[in-house]
C-alpha cells in the first residue's frame, strides 16, 4: 500500500522531491519504492518530460485505483469514527426481558436522542453469546456470571415470580409453596431461559420434578397462555410493563433477588457504552429516591 501512495504521489506531484514533501517521507525512498514496482513487475510507470515526471497510461490506471482505494480507506474511518461518538453514533442492546431494560433505554435515549439504538431480543443463553461475540455492544440481564469476562452495572434487584390468572382459585391468596404449584397445570419456559433456571432449581431444591403442560420460547407466549387461563407461568417480577390481567404472585422456594445487570465485555472501551453505564447508574438512583 505504501507504494501505491509514493506511485500516486508522484504523479500528482510530478517528481520525487515535491511527492516526499507531501508524504512528509525523504526523497530517496520515494524513488526507491517507485522503481522497486517498476523493477518488480518490468514495467515502466513515468515518462520524464521537460524535467517533470508524467505518468504511463498503466501509472494512470493505477492511480486511480489508488484515488478509490484512499476513498475507502477515509470512509471506513469515517464509519469507525460514527460508531464511536455521542453525536451520531450506533448502539446495540441486547435484553433478555423488554423490562426494566427497554425503560433503561427509553432514560439512555432522553439523555443521548441522537444516538440510534438497535434492539435485539432472546434467551439469557442468546444474549450472553452475542454480548461475547460483540454481536450487541451491550446487554441487560439477571444472574450474569461474575467473572472477568464482563463488566457488569448494577440496574436493580428482582425475583422470579409466579403468575396466574385473576380467576384462578389461588388469587389472592398470597405466597404459594413449589409443591401446591405441583397440582396445578404448569407452563414453562425453555431451558435458555434466566427464568426457567430459577424455576428448575426451586423445584429440585424440594425434591420435585414437575411436567409441565407447555413449553415456550418466550416470555410474551407465558404471559398470554396464563392470561387465556391455561395455567400458572413464571417471570421476572419486573420483566414487562404490562398491568392487565395477569397477577404476579410470591413462590415461597422463589424468594432470592438476583441483580439485573447491563453488562458489556471486560476489554469494552467505546464511548457509547460508556455512556449507556452512566444512564444506568442514573436510572438505579432515580429508582432509589
Amino acid at each position: 500500500m505504501s507504494k501505491i501512495r509514493a506511485l500516486n504521489a508522484v504523479a500528482e506531484a510530478g517528481s520525487y522531491a515535491a511527492a516526499a514533501r507531501l508524504l512528509n517521507i525523504s526523497q530517496p525512498a520515494v524513488s526507491r519504492q517507485v522503481r522497486d514496482l517498476e523493477t518488480e513487475y518490468a514495467v515502466r510507470l513515468f515518462d520524464r518530460k521537460n524535467g517533470l515526471l508524467h505518468p504511463t497510461p498503466l501509472c494512470a490506471e493505477l492511480c486511480d485505483i489508488a484515488e478509490r482505494m484512499a476513498e475507502a480507506e477515509r470512509n471506513a474511518e469515517k464509519l469507525l469514527r460514527r460508531h464511536n461518538t455521542l453525536v451520531n453514533g450506533k448502539l446495540t442492546v441486547g435484553l433478555g426481558n423488554s423490562m426494566p431494560g427497554m425503560a433503561l433505554i427509553a432514560a439512555f435515549h432522553k439523555r443521548y436522542p441522537s444516538v440510534e439504538i438497535a434492539v435485539e431480543t432472546g434467551s439469557f443463553e442468546d444474549i450472553i453469546s452475542a454480548v461475547i461475540t460483540r454481536e450487541v455492544d451491550v446487554g441487560v440481564l439477571p444472574d450474569v456470571p461474575k467473572d472477568g469476562r464482563f463488566r457488569r452495572e448494577l440496574l436493580m434487584q428482582q425475583s422470579v415470580v409466579a403468575i396466574i390468572h385473576p380467576d384462578h382459585p389461588l388469587s389472592g391468596t398470597g405466597p404459594v409453596t413449589c409443591r401446591r404449584l405441583m397440582l396445578e397445570p404448569l407452563i414453562f419456559r425453555t431451558k435458555g431461559s434466566s427464568t426457567q433456571r430459577v424455576v428448575d432449581r426451586a423445584f429440585q431444591s424440594t425434591g420435585l420434578a414437575p411436567s409441565p403442560l407447555l413449553t415456550l420460547d418466550t416470555r410474551d407466549a407465558v404471559y398470554e397462555a396464563v392470561a387465556n387461563g391455561m395455567g400458572i407461568g413464571f417471570m421476572w417480577r419486573n420483566g414487562t410493563g404490562r398491568t392487565d390481567i395477569v397477577e404476579r404472585m410470591p413462590v415461597t422456594e422463589m424468594h432470592k433477588a438476583f441483580e439485573e445487570v447491563a453488562f458489556s465485555l471486560a476489554s469494552e472501551n467505546s464511548l457509547l457504552v460508556e455512556a449507556f453505564f452512566l444512564s444506568v447508574e442514573g436510572f438505579r438512583q432515580e429508582a432509589l429516591n
